[in-house]
């Protein structure tokens, strides 16, 4: 892949982080080179993560404008930052209305589609497919695959023909690739869902006794298991079949997680705690999941929490004044995502949950409009754009 050199930039004095490592700013490639170091060496003691994050943002600053515009404006540059917590944070939202990357992108994901059409749809530039990668396929082999297992990936989901712009689609491809480079099976096709096709699609790959990895969102999940509740069956899987739930786009009937644990064993024989929830987003590279199965196999038995790869942080923020809240409190989460690299790292959500260190609970979304920080934060960071746009003109 080629990345156009970036511009040098022109400091003050670099400070130094609290680990007393100089906050460099270096070149895209280096850069990229060094976090997918960082996260193919990963371990959860002595992680660099600070010492990243800060030279992350400085990257950042330097080479994404509007990005740069908008720390600027909220007096959080590189030279009055020195924790992480205090990076400045881009709303999701913001995805829809601007570019927000740092070089050329290799690739384009876009969000799932809205009411309000596919022009508002977000779009994640990634110019280094490769750092997604690494994230991605670190952390699901320690999170779902810990018993180094080798299962038939099934998406309960479109393919790449018809998604080619979804990230999920794109990590789904990756997974089936470093497992064994067999196809994988997708379920549904250019129209809706057929909960009795798939039925008999799943019956066929059942015969085989090789361990099988579901993976789609609650929504189809719940029309399949609603489909096999109504008509008295069971698809007798493998032992050590797994699911991964992604959550996904609100809408529709979806089960409760009691009740998707439940039909999920009363239908599929999957047990619970070969069911993991994955928490991700098109505007990430990484992803927090269920560490029940992780745990099982570390022969613990402690309860089923999100769990996040070292080179991911998060902390929840107050939604009026986006104040960061001590550990243990409910607010908006905004996630620090290294593998972001060279897009953007900072990322702001309107999901509520609660933080404690690498662990999270979500609780859902903020009822009604977006909220006020967020919308504030928006509207500083297309303000600054604008202001820049005009003054480039003059």
């Amino acid at each position: 892949m080629r990345i156009a050199p970036a511009r040098a930039p022109q400091f003050r004095s670099q400070p130094l982080s609290r680990f007393g490592f100089a906050r460099l700013v270096t070149d895209s490639k280096n850069l990229a080179l060094r976090v997918r170091n960082a996260i193919s060496e990963a371990s959860e003691v002595d992680f660099p993560f600070e010492e990243l994050a800060l030279e992350i943002f400085e990257f950042q600053f330097a080479h994404c404008e509007p990005y740069r515009k908008f720390a600027e404006r909220r007096g959080q540059t590189p030279d009055a930052i020195e924790h992480w917590q205090d990076i400045p944070a881009v709303p999701t939202s913001a995805f829809k209305a601007l570019d927000l990357t740092c070089s050329s992108p290799e690739r384009i994901f876009l969000t799932s589609g809205t009411t309000a059409g596919k022009e508002r749809r977000g779009r994640h530039l990634m110019p280094d497919l490769s750092l997604y990668r690494a994230s991605a396929l670190r952390q699901f082999r320690a999170m779902v695959l810990p018993d180094g297992a080798v299962p038939r990936i099934i998406g309960l989901m479109a393919g790449p023909e018809t998604l080619p712009d979804s990230s999920l689609v794109q990590m789904v491809e990756w997974i089936r690739e470093d497992l064994d480079g067999a196809p994988a099976s997708y379920l549904v096709g250019d129209g809706p869902f057929d909960p009795a096709s798939a039925t008999a699609q799943l019956r066929s790959l059942a015969l085989d006794s090789r361990p099988v990895c579901l993976i789609g969102v609650r929504a189809v999940f719940t029309a399949l298991l609603d489909h096999l509740r109504i008509k008295k069956t069971q698809i007798e899987f493998a032992a050590n079949s797994r699911i991964v739930d992604t959550g996904g786009p609100k809408g529709g009937r979806t089960l409760s997680d009691a009740g998707f644990l439940r039909a999920s064993w009363e239908h599929l024989g999957i047990p619970g705690y070969y069911c993991i929830n994955e928490y991700g987003m098109t505007e990430l590279s990484s992803q927090y999941y269920d560490n029940v199965l992780e745990r099982r196999f570390a022969g613990s038995n402690a309860k089923r929490r999100k769990a996040a790869p070292p080179w991911l942080r998060s902390v929840a923020v107050d939604p009026e004044t986006l104040e960061v809240l001590p550990d243990g409190e409910a607010g908006l989460l905004r996630h620090l995502d290294l593998a972001n690299a060279l897009s953007l790292m900072a990322i702001q959500t309107e999901d509520l949950g609660v933080v404690d260190g690498e662990f999270l609970q979500l609780r859902g979304r903020l009822a009604g409009a977006e909220p006020r920080g967020c919308a504030l934060a928006l509207e500083h960071l297309l303000d600054s754009t604008k202001v820049a746009s005009e003054t480039s003109r003059n």
